[in-house]
């Protein structure tokens, strides 16, 4: 068999796909193996690119090869696409794949480490457990108002008043209802449990983490948000600028140009969702204090609410905040209010 200079390998959970080519692009191999194979596979072949999409187990993978010297690369499936010919199969998308890492403007996606992944499960896991506990506390909401007994928004308010409904007599619940509402006050309560269990495994996490401290000096940014940045984007140095950062979490505006004329439309939304939402969440947290301030973002942000409105200026913020996070975490610095280059 010829030397293999770039492999592309489509990822599966027992059957996985390869196609490899020589230095002038000429197919070498072309073979299908199973989760054993493959790893004595990659261990005899001499080192060289290995291509992937990320997807589930791909960085466990990645960090296996790397340790058997090969150079890793994965891609974005969405940037694989355009490169799978005619119609579809595994080995179809293996040669796709082989394709695209060896483009020179494409862009990869960063091999996160164990302890990355870790407090990203830990993220997974606490955003579902949020989710559950308000469908939780709109179930019940849902319930009550069925019998006439409203309760306003807010999980607080529901926790305060719903003892009080259990036990109050002259309401109209039945007694098969009031078992069945304080069943689901239990299950609530188990989930205020498991998210306040997150929430303190969250809270060590950007004590203990070096880079997450620093980032905790930026107004708006906590503990969440601190740990979800360093799990997602590591330190950094994936991204050239502060701005590509704010491109990939989705928060500059989208574009449309055509004939030398560019429309700026509203932000584009891309990138990881959960991330852009905790720091719009940050950015509204601190523009309430900001715009009281008399320096120099605060006399921003406040004509920038003048002009645009709120929501406006707390994307903008957010924006601001992912640029300052790229720079602390490029730089290795902590936060200075009024610096300027």
């Amino acid at each position: 068999m010829k030397k293999i200079s770039v492999l592309g390998i489509d990822l599966g959970k027992h059957v996985f796909h390869l196609h490899g080519v020589d230095a002038c692009g000429k197919l070498v191999l072309q073979k299908k193996l199973n989760r054993n194979q493959l790893k004595r596979f990659m261990a005899t072949i001499e080192p060289c690119l290995v291509g992937m999409e990320a997807c589930g187990g791909a960085h466990d993978w990645a960090r296996r090869f790397k340790e058997k010297g090969h150079r890793v690369r994965l891609v974005n499936p969405k940037f694989v696409k355009p490169f799978v010919k005619s119609n579809k199969n595994d080995y179809l998308d293996a040669e796709a794949i082989c394709e695209a890492v060896t483009r020179p403007c494409m862009r990869f996606v960063p091999v996160k480490s164990v302890a990355q992944q870790d407090i990203q499960a830990l993220h997974r896991a606490r955003s579902h457990f949020v989710a559950r506990r308000t469908a939780q506390a709109n179930q019940i909401r849902g319930f009550l108002l069925e019998y006439g007994i409203v309760v306003p928004q807010g999980i607080r308010i529901l926790r305060h008043r719903l003892p009080e409904i259990l036990e109050d007599a002259e309401n109209p619940l039945t007694p098969d209802t009031r078992a069945l509402l304080a069943m689901l006050r239990e299950e609530l309560v188990h989930l205020d449990a498991r998210v306040a269990w997150f929430d303190q495994r969250i809270l060590a996490l950007g004590r203990d983490h070096e880079a997450c401290r620093r980032l905790q000096t930026i107004p708006g940014v906590g503990p969440v948000i601190a740990t979800a940045v360093v799990a997602a984007v590591g330190d950094g140095s994936t991204f050239g600028n502060a701005r590509q950062l704010a491109a990939w979490l989705g928060l500059v505006p989208r574009h449309r140009g055509t004939g030398g004329r560019t429309v700026l439309l509203g932000i584009s939304k891309r990138g990881d969702a959960y991330l852009r939402m905790l720091l719009i969440h940050g950015a509204r947290a601190a523009l309430r204090f900001a715009v009281k301030r008399n320096d120099r973002r605060g006399q921003w942000l406040a004509a920038l609410v003048q002009r645009r409105g709120k929501n406006v200026a707390i994307v903008a913020l957010a924006n601001r905040i992912a640029r300052t996070i790229w720079a602390l975490l490029s730089h290795g610095t902590t936060y200075q209010p009024g610096y300027a280059r």
